[in-house]
């Protein structure tokens, strides 16, 4: 595997339970789920080919998008954060969230630094507060 782009953490709950828990988790922190794409589905219907059960939400801090956005106007191709949740196969589920740290890091705009900081600690909380949740 490549370079390290997102924010990982396993669960120890179902894909069907661990999606409720992941938007939840990131309305705490300010985040609104504003797209979800069910790959499974999608790939079923444009390919015939099954695959697991896997969802990106695409998730937005409506201030943080601002900031980011007054810095950086070209900022919406970035835009909203990709959340994914899959499922392992064995009753346990993967989130995986982009860095923003990373996804911002390629702007090269020293305004967007301090809003990637705060979307990075917000975005560390979400999967902490997941991880808290779900200890066996």
């Amino acid at each position: 595997m490549g370079k390290d782009y997102g924010l990982r953490a396993s669960l120890h709950v179902p894909y069907e339970e661990a999606i409720p828990r992941v938007t939840e988790a990131l309305k705490e922190e300010g985040f609104g789920v504003l797209t979800e794409i069910d790959v499974r589905a999608t790939l079923k219907k444009k390919l015939d080919v099954d695959y697991k059960p896997y969802i990106i939400l695409g998730a937005c801090n409506p201030h943080l998008a601002y900031q980011g956005l007054q810095a950086e106007p070209e900022l919406g191709l970035l835009l909203p954060c990709n959340v994914i949740v899959y499922d392992n196969g064995d009753g346990t589920s993967t989130v995986s969230i982009v860095d923003p740290i990373q996804m911002l890091g390629v702007v090269e705009n020293p305004q967007l630094e301090p809003i990637a900081q705060e979307a990075d600690r917000r975005l560390r909380r979400v999967l902490d507060h997941l991880t808290e949740k779900v200890s066996p």
